[in-house]
């Protein structure tokens, strides 16, 4: 739970529909894929698959690959996200979010084996926590399973740095989108850092 205080309490317009969107895909999936090929057909694939199309970079955000899955993301959607939207406005969050889970879809079908897939709004989400960690780099919040407060800035460096190992050494049971999450946080931080520049709103 971060330490935010009440400003996180009230999930804003933009985080709100996300939600919702991502929740009825989330529902379509276990409903489709019991007779089509719903899911296989919306993921993402290598930009060498015979499967790949360009609607997959929009697409595969709203898809996950289980119920823990899309919990996660979207409980790290409404915290950070709920923030995000309350300073730069409902037109340049949702700007900043799709932009970023392009990035993590570009880098991510060029990392993948070629009959991978690849589902869910990780490399989104891992930019709103590389932006929130850019604008409110103190903030401090309680992750498992470190028994102690992690301020903002820390905690995404440890997911950098988890990522950045297990996608150049990956597991033979490693499922997750590494590059994906880096990506996002790449894009992430430069659009923070573009818009801190050219906007001379002071972010506390």
């Amino acid at each position: 739970m971060a330490q935010y205080g009440n400003s996180m309490q009230k999930t804003t317009p933009v985080v709100l529909n996300l939600i919702i969107i991502n929740a009825l895909v989330f529902v379509a999936q276990m409903v489709l894929d019991k007779t089509m090929s719903f899911t296989t057909w919306l993921a993402l694939r290598s930009y060498d698959s015979e499967f790949f199309e360009p609607y997959q970079l929009v697409t595969h955000m709203f898809m996950h690959g289980g119920f823990f899955h899309i919990l996660f993301n979207m409980y790290a959607l409404w915290m950070f996200g709920s923030v995000l939207e309350r300073v730069w406005g409902p037109k340049r969050f949702l700007i900043f979010y799709f932009v970023c889970g392009l990035a993590a879809g570009i880098a991510q079908m060029f990392a993948m084996d070629v009959n991978g897939m690849a589902v869910g709004a990780s490399g989104a989400v891992m930019g709103l926590l590389a932006a929130f960690a850019y604008l409110f780099p103190n903030t401090e919040f309680f992750i498992l399973p470190f028994p102690f407060p992690i301020k903002a800035k820390y905690m995404v460096a440890i997911y950098a740095a988890i990522d950045l190992f297990g996608g150049l050494h990956p597991g033979a049971a490693d499922n997750i989108a590494h590059f994906a999450h880096l990506g996002g946080m790449v894009m992430g931080f430069i659009l923070v850092i573009i818009w801190g520049k050219t906007n001379k709103k002071t972010f506390y």
